[in-house]
């Protein structure tokens, strides 16, 4: 079968920045793709939400070393952001195998390719493959650094593009992308043997942000009862909104985890900083060999700090977890239609100003509790 193409561009457009004092600033630019790939997908972004990694990407903040986009072997030395995505099909490889057709509505998260063939990638966990590439920043075999969701249109592997169910509204469905996708993954992982055995895991969130209020709402769709954990009693309502059954206030509460000791089946840190966070609290609260499980990365100089006496006394383990898979993609779409909820959305049309607010706004913390950039078509005209 040969490639299949509607309309196609042979540059794309995006905000992007040239260097990390441009962080809140990016401009708008034209740039050569990737080269395409047999099992590659072309999108035309209808929306893309706004992800904190962006941030630290754009602030170089992950890294000790220039931004990536600098050594890209070809194409833009500048780098476009964006991994919440959600457009429509506009070219497909020719030896794509997922079904997914021009004119399909998709979504594409936080990694756009992988080698599709290892052990990793076979057994659901291709998100942890050797050869995984991001959506944006991520550097591919031949040395192209990938641009992302700011844009036009974006290239991807066919495997990291999730077909939508109908029903659901593109901005809305954005945010579990990246952000929806990031806790739905430890959060089964982690429950789907209590849920089977018929009981009601108990499952705890700290941190009440763009992931924190995600995975309150997914962790009750999907059978818990949920302890919001915040700093201050600030968002207790709007915790109570999202599904939280019960809510602590670390910083006011300060003896609160006696009081539940052998009682969470997991703990998922939503937090992008751990700075006055007592993870020893937290373990303690665990039952035997059950997890705390990060999904907010940090500054890359930050550290935990965690005592090693507090793992012997449940058994507990420490740990991070990546994206999500395919199949876990497919399911929590599937899940968010069936329990009909939805992330807080705020929505911006793109244009350079309101990049900039999002950004500028995200890194303030001015925002309940994602944004969306929407408009794409009228932006950048396409959607004909």
């Amino acid at each position: 079968m040969s490639s299949t193409t509607v309309n196609y561009p042979e540059e794309f457009k995006g905000f992007a920045i040239s260097d990390p004092s441009e962080w809140s600033n990016p401009k708008l630019t034209s740039y050569v793709p990737k080269n395409f790939g047999d099992r590659d997908v072309d999108i035309e972004i209808e929306c893309c939400g706004v992800c904190a990694s962006e941030l630290f990407t754009l602030k170089n903040e992950w890294s000790k070393s220039e931004l990536a986009c600098k050594s890209s072997s070809y194409g833009p030395k500048t780098q476009c952001v964006g991994h919440e995505i959600v457009g429509k099909v506009l070219k497909v490889g020719s030896k794509c195998t997922t079904g997914v057709k021009v004119g399909d509505r998709v979504g594409l998260g936080a990694s756009a390719s992988c080698c599709a063939e290892c052990s990793r990638c076979e057994e659901d966990n291709e998100q942890y493959c050797k050869h995984q590439v991001g959506t944006y920043a991520g550097r591919y075999p031949d040395g192209y650094v990938s641009q992302g969701g700011y844009a036009s249109h974006v290239r991807a592997h066919e495997k990291m593009v999730f077909p939508i169910p109908d029903g659901l509204e593109s901005h809305l469905v954005a945010p579990l992308m990246c952000g929806g996708l990031t806790v739905y993954s430890p959060i089964k992982r982690s429950i789907e043997d209590t849920l089977a055995k018929g009981k009601t895991p108990h499952v705890g969130i700290i941190g009440i942000g763009g992931l924190g209020h995600m995975a309150i709402m997914i962790a009750k769709a999907l059978g818990a009862e949920v302890t919001a954990f915040s700093r201050s009693y600030s968002k207790q309502e709007d915790a109570t909104k999202m599904g939280a059954h019960k809510f602590i206030a670390t910083g006011v509460e300060k003896d609160w985890s006696k009081n539940y000791f052998d009682y969470f089946d997991a703990i998922i840190n939503c937090a992008t900083s751990t700075v006055d966070t007592d993870v020893d609290a937290f373990l303690s609260t665990l039952k035997v060999n059950k997890k705390l499980i990060s999904v907010g990365l940090p500054h890359v100089d930050e550290k935990l700090q965690v005592s090693p006496f507090t793992f012997l006394q449940n058994g507990v383990f420490l740990g991070a977890s990546l994206l999500g898979s395919r199949k876990e993609a497919i399911e929590l779409l599937q899940l968010a239609k069936d329990h009909k909820f939805a992330p807080w959305v705020e929505t911006l049309d793109i244009n350079e100003a309101n990049v900039s607010q999002a950004l500028t706004r995200l890194n303030a913390g001015d925002v309940r509790y994602r944004f969306t950039l929407v408009g794409f078509h009228e932006f950048f005209g396409t959607g004909k």
